[in-house]
């Protein structure tokens, strides 16, 4: 089978192995299963070495069953909120190849817990950092976090999910390798987390055949009540790292969801 190459000099310690387990850790889920993850043949300090995809395009019936898929994945679990993909003692990142930033694991057991002091606050601390937010954001984003309970509602008795961790519609591709259209997985920030991100990330940029993917996904794993009111709440955390990455635009988009979810 054909491989593919991602490299980079001089990347953060743990970068590309902490991907290549991830990878691994999703397709776990294969036997079960899950979606089609990319193979991993191998990795290094500056590169990782995955099995090359030839593309398609999607087909509804392909989204329906990638949408089931992803219920299974994600039903695969993880031992907490924060885990990092089995065998990884590292680092985690998120984001894009040139600018990774880390991004926290631990062992917490509820997701309120996990999102504010996990995920959304280091991430905005960040942009504050980085001179793309203020203090004032900080405190918007704060008043969020002291709302996750209502926020979450129902939600926060879900158990820690499987994901992908960056799965916009980019991650994943569509390929016809198996005489089907099918979905595969690459580039993960995959850990231990709510089923709700992932499903939240599909909808940020688009996917094509949504309606499709979540029909499938609610046929394996219906989804607590609410849960068109908490897309937004799911959204402040990849929309904060825009914010650190590209700054521009998505900082008033950061503060207008913020505003939105403390109405």
């Amino acid at each position: 089978m054909a491989t593919y190459r991602k490299s980079r000099r001089r990347p953060p310690e743990g970068f590309f192995e902490c991907e290549g387990r991830g990878l691994q850790w999703l397709g776990e889920a294969e036997e079960q299963g899950g979606p089609r993850v990319v193979k991993v043949y191998e990795w290094g300090n500056d590169f990782l070495d995955i099995e090359r995809v030839d593309p398609a395009s999607p087909t509804p019936k392909a989204a329906q069953d990638f949408g089931a898929a992803l219920a299974r994945m994600h039903d695969a679990g993880a031992e907490f909120f924060g885990s990092a993909p089995a065998g990884y003692h590292g680092t985690c990142y998120f984001g894009p190849l040139q600018d990774p930033v880390p991004m926290d694991t631990g062992s917490w057991t509820d997701p309120a817990t996990y999102f504010g002091e996990g995920r959304l606050m280091p991430m905005v601390r960040l942009g504050v950092q980085r001179g793309e937010l203020t203090n004032g954001d900080m405190t918007m984003a704060q008043e969020v976090v002291d709302a996750l309970p209502e926020l979450l509602g129902s939600a926060a008795a879900d158990r820690p999910a499987r994901i992908h961790g960056d799965l916009w519609s980019g991650n994943v591709m569509w390929t016809e390798d198996a005489g089907h259209a099918e979905a595969v997985l690459i580039d993960p920030a995959a850990h231990g987390g709510h089923r709700e991100e992932d499903l939240a990330m599909l909808k940020l940029f688009g996917a094509p055949y949504l309606g499709q993917i979540m029909d499938g996904y609610q046929s394996v794993h219906p989804l607590k009540k609410g849960y068109e009111r908490r897309v937004t709440l799911w959204q402040l955390y990849p929309i904060a790292g825009h914010c650190v990455f590209f700054g521009g635009g998505y900082v008033d988009e950061f503060r207008s969801m913020c505003r939105s979810l403390l109405r």
